[in-house]
């Protein structure tokens, strides 16, 4: 088939489909109601003469037609943004999508240079449009794989080949219970008897009991996937758990938060500016990659 401009629209909206997990979670992305997004699909199933996807009570979910049409939809519209921006930069111009994967709750970490880095690179071009997705840090490293994301900013255990891991700087995480758990204003020589009754909250992430092997009390009975979830289960008063320093500060400043021996139960993760090697960088990549380490070192 030709590939027009209607082409490319539509395939953007079966990503963004697919990356949302269905239509209704696909429409505060491409802020269009779900009827109109069904349209489209139909438009774009006709148009290529294959079933994309089966969806209903049952729900979302790929056919074989639609795991390889997604997974060249990906590479197609990354070739386009390539070229836009291979062609812009004959010109002297940084043009084009700029996408970055990132995880949960940097933006209150005052080292986070993200924000300059963006500022930096709108500032030489009116041409650049930004596309930041917040997501879990394996979810970072795949998206840079998957070419999805131009470049991401997580924090990894095991490197994934191919990908290439920067390091920005150390985050420090602490343990912390909340406002009416017994270890909020317990004494000193209480401490060590109250943390072996308290149920630590476990997290699908890098800190996990493995990496800090605390000794402490997992029993499953909570568990979250991004800081916010951390923090709603501590401020219950019913649980303990690790966050990062910067992002408790905010409940500690109001006395809601407290750190449980800080010098014992704390760990530091590197944070990463994760890029690929095996594609060759766009200008308008190697401009956002110099702008991130520029504005973290």
């Amino acid at each position: 088939m030709q590939v027009h401009d209607v082409d490319l629209r539509l395939l953007r909206i079966f990503v963004a489909i697919v990356e949302c997990g269905g239509l209704s979670a696909a429409e505060s992305r491409l802020n269009i109601g779900r009827s109109t997004i069904s349209s489209h699909l139909s438009d774009l199933e006709v148009r290529l003469g294959i079933k994309l996807c089966k969806r209903g009570r049952s729900g979302f979910e790929l056919t074989e037609s639609g795991r390889i049409t997604y997974q060249a939809s990906l590479e197609l519209l990354q070739q386009c943004d390539a070229f836009a921006s291979t062609v812009a930069s004959s010109k002297n111009e940084l043009s084009g999508r700029v996408t970055i994967a990132i995880i949960d709750t940097l933006v209150s970490d005052p080292r986070s240079g993200v924000a300059h880095a963006i500022a930096a690179l709108k500032s030489k071009s009116k041409n650049i449009q930004f596309d930041i997705n917040v997501c879990e840090a394996r979810e970072v490293e795949t998206s840079v794989v998957n070419g999805r994301s131009l470049v991401g900013i997580g924090v990894s255990r095991h490197h994934l080949r191919g990908l290439t891991y920067t390091p920005l700087h150390n985050e420090t995480n602490y343990l912390y219970c909340g406002v009416g758990h017994p270890l909020f204003n317990c004494p000193p020589q209480s401490v060590d008897a109250h943390l072996a009754d308290a149920e630590v909250i476990t997290s699908n992430y890098m800190r996990d009991k493995e990496l800090r092997n605390d000794g402490l009390n997992y029993q499953n009975s909570a568990i979250a996937y991004h800081d916010e979830g951390i923090a709603h289960l501590i401020l219950s008063g019913k649980f303990i758990g690790y966050l990062p320093e910067h992002y408790a500060a905010h409940w500690v400043e109001k006395g809601l938060f407290k750190a449980i021996n800080p010098a014992q139960y704390s760990y530091q993760i590197p944070l990463m500016l994760i890029t690929t090697k095996t594609a060759t960088p766009s200008p308008l990549t190697q401009a956002i990659i110099k702008e991130i380490k520029r504005s973290h070192q």
